[in-house]
């Protein structure tokens, strides 16, 4: 298991990179004048050519990767927002908002897990009984209509049933609710619809034939066999699930002018901010990368069965 862990570390690192390279380079490709900030017109060459000298962008391409990895390496600098937020390191900028993504992320996450893991269980169990059609008529609706639809329809209609804010205020912890349910919707239905999946699969092996011909009950069975096996699947998901939900929604957070972190990385591109770009890529570069590894070490804890070396490695 060490050296899969290593080896797949080793990979990761390549890849992140890769990634963070290609990105780099791809920034420099871009017009120069969105460092300016629309002022080129009253600008003088002298003027631009010092400012583009300052941010070490009249260097060559190669020099340029080079300043930026030695940085990020040798001193864990990210750089500082030459736009966004200038002269401010990109982590005082990204901390803060990541910290209101964090919040919002892991309550849904949890309502996530609390409610659609059992509706996957008990629409499983009424297979074809009313229950299991609610169940597939509310997995089916979220996943056929367009999330902005039914975001919108909370936000005017469930605000006013219930008198809830509209817009999020970091001083009400009511304004909390409408954008925690608008994350949790999408979230439950694709569990529910796993869970749901991988049992009635279950259902149908020979092994559980076998557990019920051995005078064991449904309840028995369910819990002890089948729950426990259909989870084996989404455990490799699980991570990835998580660590992208607590990194927050762009058109939730903007919906409720929350914050967060979901539309920095866009903002960062539109405005050009090379230092703040190179910085979300990283991060959610390294959130993938986590997500992957820790989603297949959860399988092996699942399901002990599983090895995590290569085929015709000892065991």
């Amino acid at each position: 298991m060490l050296r899969y862990i290593l080896g797949r570390l080793g990979r990761a690192m390549i890849t992140l990179f890769l990634v963070l390279s290609i990105v780099f380079l791809l920034m420099r490709l871009l017009p120069v004048d969105g460092y300016f900030e629309g002022r080129t017109d009253t600008m003088s060459e002298t003027v631009k050519n010092n400012i583009l000298k300052e941010l070490g962008l009249l260097d060559p391409w190669y020099k340029q990767l080079y300043n930026f990895w030695r940085k990020l390496l040798l001193e864990g600098d990210l750089g500082k927002s030459i736009v966004m937020r200038k002269g401010v390191p990109c982590v005082d900028v990204i901390w803060p908002k990541a910290k209101t993504s964090f919040q919002f992320g892991i309550i849904a996450l949890g309502i996530q897990m609390l409610i659609g893991y059992p509706l996957g269980v008990l629409m499983a169990r009424s297979k074809g009984k009313f229950v299991d059609t609610l169940g597939n008529a509310y997995v089916l609706l979220i996943n056929a209509l367009p999330a902005a639809v039914y975001f919108l329809a909370i936000q005017l209609y469930l605000s006013t049933l219930l008198k809830l804010p509209m817009l999020f205020d970091p001083l009400d912890w009511k304004s909390r609710i409408l954008p925690i349910i608008c994350l949790s919707l999408g979230g439950i239905a694709s569990n529910a619809m796993w869970m749901r999946r991988y049992m009635v699969d279950q259902m149908n092996m020979d092994y559980i034939r076998l557990a019920r011909a051995k005078g064991m009950t449904s309840s028995q069975v369910a819990f002890r066999h089948v729950m426990r096996n259909a989870f084996i699947p989404m455990a490799q998901s699980l991570p990835t699930s998580l660590l992208f939900t607590i990194s927050g929604s762009l058109y939730v957070e903007s919906l409720f002018s929350i914050p967060g972190m979901g539309g920095l990385l866009i903002q960062s591109i539109q405005r050009q901010d090379n230092t703040m770009v190179q910085a979300m890529v990283l991060l959610y570069s390294v959130i993938s990368v986590t997500g992957l590894l820790l989603g297949d070490i959860m399988m092996m804890i699942c399901d002990p069965r599983i090895k995590l070396v290569k085929k015709g490695d000892s065991r």
